[in-house]
C-alpha cells in the first residue's frame, strides 16, 4: 500500500462526525500518516521548510477539510500559500507532487442542489476549492477523485460509515 499523507484542516472538528469517523480510518492504518494542521498549527505559523521536506517522503496525498463560509479553511489556504512555492521545486530539481496521486475530501453541510449553477449559491464545490485544484495542478499532481459529503452535518452514523466505505473503495482502486 501508498505511503499516504493527510493533510486535514476542520477548525470545528469536535461538531464533525463525519469528519472524525475518516480519521479514525487513516488512524488505525499504517500507511497514512494524519497531520491535523489546527492540531499543528494553532498559532497560524506554518514551518514551510518542514512541510515541503515532508511531502518528499510520501507516495501520495489527501486533503480533508470542509467548506466554511464558501472557501477552503484558512489555516489550510495559508498552508497551500506557505508551502506550494514554485521556488522550491527548483532548489533540487525534484517536484515532490509531481505525478503523486491526490485525493480531495470535501464535507459540507449544504444540499448538493445547492452547489450548483441552477442552486442556491450558484457555485459547485470544484469551484469553491479551484484555488487547490490549480495549484495542485500546476505542481502536476494528478488528481484521482474529488469525493464530496454533502449534509454531512446530518448523516446518521450508518451513513457516515457508508460514505467511509466508498472512500475507502476509491482509495484502494
Amino acid at each position: 500500500m501508498k505511503k499516504t499523507l493527510v493533510v486535514f484542516a476542520h477548525p470545528y472538528l469536535e461538531h464533525s462526525n463525519s469528519n472524525v469517523e475518516i480519521i479514525n480510518f487513516y488512524v488505525r492504518h499504517q500507511h497514512f500518516t494524519l497531520r491535523d494542521l489546527y492540531e499543528e498549527y494553532p498559532d497560524f505559523h506554518i514551518a514551510a521548510f518542514r512541510e515541503r521536506k515532508r511531502l518528499h517522503e510520501y507516495d501520495r496525498f489527501i486533503f480533508q477539510f470542509p467548506i466554511i463560509w464558501f472557501g477552503i479553511p484558512p489555516l489550510l489556504k495559508l498552508w497551500i500559500d506557505e508551502v506550494f512555492d514554485r521556488n522550491w521545486i527548483t532548489e533540487d530539481g525534484k517536484n515532490p507532487l509531481e505525478n503523486k496521486e491526490v485525493f480531495i475530501v470535501v464535507t459540507t453541510g449544504g444540499k448538493e442542489r445547492s452547489f450548483s449553477k441552477e442552486g442556491t449559491y450558484k457555485y459547485t464545490i470544484d469551484e469553491i476549492i479551484s484555488g487547490l485544484i490549480v495549484s495542485l495542478r500546476v505542481f502536476n499532481a494528478n488528481i484521482k477523485n474529488i469525493t464530496i459529503v454533502y449534509e454531512a452535518n446530518k448523516l446518521s452514523k450508518k451513513e457516515i460509515i457508508l460514505q467511509k466505505k466508498k472512500f475507502v473503495e476509491t482509495l484502494n482502486q
